[in-house]
């Protein structure tokens, strides 16, 4: 039975073909296990010759775990992490960060999915107060769950902001690729170079199988995660597999090609979709996610043709995620069918 396609989740595509050929060429023979093959050197050089050679880079397998992890690593129990209210790490991860940092979450409102110092703002009090959780962290998401994306500006000021108050920027990148892709920048512009100290580097949403990196861009923050890593269960004992995905997805920027088309899949839908009656756009389509209003009589009937997910069930929000084997036709196809229900 064939899969049935849809707009839920950049999660429910397949595998890039090219990654997944990787992936077999290199399941030839033995090699050292845990990371120490020449595949997963090889992976690291190239992500190091984006992120410089002074980063500190480590495979793991799944986004939750680079995120609770990488919090693990520079924060004690007695902080806590000021996020966005849409965020993963509060919304879509059980409660991980909280039970495995021991960490207090503070989740803002943000109209956008985007944090700024202005809203930050609000959190930042008790410090050296026994009796209050310590703000240690700010966490921002690049590309948001909004589909919304921070400028460099923007990230910058969020690290200065953190930097006057002696905490961390850390930067859940799940759809990193598609930021990129949205800004017409390399990875290094809006991370290392704008303040980020942690970033979860993803590449499952973008035509991966699984893995993702949790990278450090100051040593002295890395200094024990190796062991953080191995506690947390996420130290692959076959890590060439992992590493043989990012290789490919590296190179001759496959990276690239894959986040432009969805993103470019996301604007052709939201302008095939703008003008029909009873629809209404609400979030800048910035990447590969679309957020509209639309008749609540006519979900069920769209998501039995194309599955999808209600955003807010109050406001009639939909959320339609594009991915890089989207087609144009399913774009099309489907604003047809809206346009026909919505009439």
């Amino acid at each position: 039975m064939k899969n049935k396609r849809g707009f839920a989740s950049d999660n429910n595509s397949g595998v890039h073909p090219d990654i997944f050929s990787a992936m077999a060429a290199v399941n030839e023979g033995h090699t050292i296990g845990y990371g120490d093959d020449v595949y997963t050197a090889s992976a690291m050089k190239k992500m190091k010759e984006i992120f410089g050679e002074e980063s500190d880079i480590y495979f793991v397998f799944i986004g939750t775990a680079a995120n609770v992890l990488g919090l693990a690593a520079v924060t004690q129990s007695y902080n806590s992490v000021i996020t966005a209210k849409t965020s993963h790490i509060h919304e879509d991860e059980c409660g991980a960060p909280e039970k495995f940092t021991g960490c207090k979450l503070h989740a803002l409102k943000t109209p956008d999915g985007k944090l700024s110092p202005e809203i930050v703002k609000q959190e930042l009090y008790g410090f050296g107060f026994e009796h209050h959780s310590q703000p240690g962290v700010i966490s921002i998401t690049q590309a948001t769950e909004m589909g919304t994306v921070y400028t460099v500006d923007e990230i910058r000021a969020l690290s200065d902001l953190a930097r006057n108050n002696n905490m961390y920027l850390h930067m859940d990148g799940a759809r990193i690729a598609n930021a990129a892709a949205s800004l017409g920048l390399s990875f290094e512009k809006f991370t290392r170079d704008a303040g980020v100290d942690v970033l979860s580097f993803g590449g499952t949403k973008n035509g991966m199988m699984y893995g993702e990196a949790v990278i450090f861009f100051n040593k002295k923050l890395s200094e024990n995660f190796k062991y953080i890593r191995k506690q947390g269960m996420q130290l692959a004992s076959k890590m060439r597999f992992i590493s043989a995905q990012f290789e490919e997805y590296l190179s001759n920027d496959l990276w690239l090609k894959n986040a432009l088309h969805s993103n470019k899949m996301a604007t052709l839908l939201a302008g095939k979709i703008k003008d029909i009656s009873g629809v209404q756009i609400t979030q800048k389509v910035e990447a590969n996610g679309v957020f509209a209003i639309i008749p609540r009589k006519i979900i069920p009937i769209l998501q039995k043709e194309y599955f999808f997910y209600v955003w807010n069930e109050d406001r009639s929000e939909v959320r339609w995620m594009c991915s890089f084997d989207t087609s144009e036709e399913e774009v099309n196809d489907f604003a047809v069918l809206l346009k026909k229900l919505a009439g």
